[in-house]
């Protein structure tokens, strides 16, 4: 089986919320250039509609986007709007809010509670939707979410939003947030060799609690928010190789493998790209194997 054959609901399901979605979805961000929140050339407008299109033929019923994700004349909501309105019953929006840019592409300061009206109101405009399915806070180095989180919680009781998720948190903070409503979702940075124990804490308890943890930059590695790494331990090339598959595909195998909670958004713009991501999620990786790249990652700082 090709990777142009392989749909993303081999890599199974979960809820988020009352929405099922399958567990291989991807993350719009890339959409608008080479790199994020790239202010240069501009990606293709084309070949950017093109590849949302081959997602969903794909089965990719989860799509990651936010308001701030923008470059130079591009922004990935219009794209996904452009692309996919009107939308299918069964796909999954989720957006972010909390961090801030202004008009030219500068980051300002995070986001006031009383900011995040219009910050979701600005998803529902760019997305076309009276509603958002799940709106993740992203936590801006706050010592405490509760007021920015109540804030969303409030547009959620208005039904602007269906649920709540939130990111880059500890497990205090989930607890914090759980008080005020429920989370379907947590997105922390998670990938293998990116190791944080507070995440590694995180990813337990949502296991616990059934939450979904999505993990941002899985297969990123130092890359981060510049693209997926081109350096990778001689244990995942050896992994690759004898699969067959690529680096980038071990990555996603292996963060798939961490539980059945666990979902994977990784971004592209490139259409080969796509493909092989979502066949990721086929890949089984046997416990040896496994038990190798988790001793690879517990070696990480």
């Amino acid at each position: 089986m090709t990777s142009e054959t392989i749909t993303a609901d081999a890599a199974g399901t979960w809820k988020l919320g009352d929405l099922t979605v399958n567990r291989i979805g991807f993350g719009a961000m890339r959409l608008t250039g080479s790199a994020a929140f790239h202010l240069g050339t501009p990606s293709d407008r084309e070949r950017s509609i093109a590849v949302l299109h081959r997602a969903i033929e794909l089965g990719v019923n989860h799509i990651d986007t936010a308001a701030f994700y923008f470059s130079a004349l591009r922004s990935a909501n219009e794209i996904i709007n452009s692309a996919l309105a009107p939308y299918s019953d069964d796909l999954v929006i989720v957006t972010k809010v909390g961090p801030f840019r202004n008009y030219s592409g500068e980051w300002g300061t995070s986001a006031r509670p009383d900011d995040l009206r219009g910050h979701v109101e600005e998803n529902l405009r760019q997305l076309g939707r009276d509603h958002l399915d799940v709106v993740n806070l992203r936590r801006m180095r706050q010592d405490s979410i509760a007021e920015h989180f109540g804030a969303l919680a409030d547009l959620r009781e208005e039904g602007l939003i269906r649920h709540l998720g939130i990111s880059d948190v500890e497990p205090r903070h989930l607890t914090e947030a759980q008080a005020i409503a429920p989370v379907v979702c947590v997105q922390n940075r998670f990938g293998l060799g990116s190791r944080n124990p507070a995440t590694d804490e995180v990813l337990r308890i949502c296991g616990e609690q059934g939450i979904a943890f999505v993990p941002f930059f899985a297969i990123a590695g130092d890359g981060g928010a510049q693209g997926a790494t081109a350096s990778h331990d001689e244990a995942v090339l050896a992994l690759a190789q004898a699969h067959g598959v690529s680096p980038a595909q071990v990555r996603l195998a292996w963060s798939l493998a961490q539980g059945p909670h666990v979902l994977a958004i990784p971004g592209t713009g490139n259409p080969d790209h796509l493909a092989e991501n979502v066949a990721a999620g086929a890949l089984r990786l046997t416990e040896d194997e496994l038990g190798t790249l988790n001793s690879l990652h517990k070696k990480a700082d």
